[in-house]
């Protein structure tokens, strides 16, 4: 089965250089490997010291590399998408350019990088891609972009026979619930669809991962902390941690003294918080990443380690049958529980964490259920979900 990993990290931490080593590693043991960006600051190309433009280019043997340039793919890949996206805003109070309409939607740029890694993927031609994204918190916005903008269409679109919460992994798991023929569709009811799949394929443990690009330094750990927290919020599969530019321990200078003593206190904290999580690490190099050559010093790390074995990580999110309702369990790490804020409305479960804030879908069958308790044990909030009553009858 074809894989996609994901690496991401605060800026400056050197993500594209672990990303670009993943990708030669990965051709070199014999596997086609595609790298592409989706940072719009593309450096991929000065990594590899090669000029890549908006199609992909041929890098080395069984790998070659793109830098996703969204208006390009959406002119060139996606018009039928692209259609779909200005039909939903032919309602505007004044006439609009087709262009200009998708504009006014913020994050159209995160969805078509998105959906050029979904094609590709499907397409079959690479057994393995490599994502380097940009920095966490726009990664974050990329990612959960998908879901967003499906609520969006739900809420105040007619797509309302679409409107059966496969998102939601007790509809799709549980209910099996199928998708009409998409030739009877419109397009609108075609892009709700297309971002279904798009979330199923991001969230799908056998296919995607994401790995945390981080430095034994404290903000950059704290940042690292705080992303694994939303991205388990999210529902997003997080199974590798990388912790680059470790200085060696056998400098002969007192100069990196402290300097080493304070790296050895952050990845102790580093590998306490994600003991479950296979953690990475990457020695420092006091010479340029550039070029194959520069690559192939982190490639030649990588060779000690076993950094694409298939790492099964514990379910984030998850529905639970109790005799009388659900019981929603979602692994929350590294939260203070003052910083949970939660309600519900009849269709959703808003759960918000600082500046973070998702609405979970109820799937239909989950409608007439509210929820009766919610707390937070052992970084697992549970969520229960009782039938609503009516006098002395069950509310139907």
């Amino acid at each position: 089965m074809e894989k996609i990993i994901i690496f991401t990290g605060k800026g400056g931490v050197g993500k594209t250089s672990i990303a670009a080593a993943h990708a030669r590693h990965s051709a070199l043991n014999g596997v086609k490997t595609l790298i592409l960006s989706t940072d719009m600051a593309h450096n991929l190309g000065d990594v590899f010291g090669l000029s890549l433009g908006k199609k992909i280019t041929h890098i080395s043997q069984n790998l070659d590399a793109l830098e996703i340039d969204p208006n390009y793919i959406m002119e060139n890949d996606f018009s039928d998408i692209k259609k779909g996206i200005a039909e939903m805003f032919q309602s505007s109070s004044r006439p609009l350019g087709e262009m200009e309409q998708i504009s006014l939607f913020p994050g159209m740029d995160e969805l078509f990088s998105l959906l050029k890694i979904k094609s590709v993927y499907e397409e079959g031609v690479y057994e393995r891609i490599i994502v380097d994204c940009a920095p966490t918190g726009e990664t974050l916005a990329l990612l959960k972009f998908p879901e967003l903008l499906s609520w969006y269409i739900e809420k105040f679109l007619p797509v309302g026979k679409f409107a059966m919460r496969v998102l939601s992994p007790i509809s799709k798991k549980m209910f099996k619930i199928q998708l009409p023929n998409k030739e009877a569709m419109s397009d609108v009811e075609r892009l709700f669809v297309e971002l279904i799949a798009l979330q199923e394929l991001l969230k799908d443990k056998n296919v995607t991962s994401i790995k945390l690009v981080s430095m034994p330094e404290k903000m950059v750990v704290e940042e690292t902390k705080r992303s694994f927290m939303y991205m388990n919020l999210y529902n997003f599969n997080v199974d590798g941690i990388y912790i680059n530019r470790i200085l060696p321990r056998d400098i002969d200078n007192s100069f990196f003294d402290e300097w080493i003593v304070s790296q050895n206190q952050y990845i102790e904290e580093l590998e306490i918080v994600f003991g479950k999580i296979p953690i990475y690490k990457v020695p420092w190099f006091d010479c340029a990443l550039n070029g194959l050559d520069g690559v192939d010093l982190i490639e030649n790390v990588l060779r000690n380690m076993d950094v694409f074995r298939i790492v099964e990580m514990e379910e984030s999110e998850e529905y639970i049958k109790l005799e009388n309702g659900y019981l929603l369990k979602m692994y929350l790490p590294n939260i203070d529980k003052a910083d949970l804020n939660m309600h519900e409305t009849n269709s959703d479960i808003i759960i918000k964490i600082g500046n973070f804030k998702r609405s979970i879908p109820k799937p239909n069958v989950l409608r007439n259920h509210e929820i009766t308790d919610a707390k937070l044990e052992n970084q697992i909030l549970k969520i229960t979900l009782i039938k609503k009553q009516k006098g002395n009858e069950e509310y139907e």
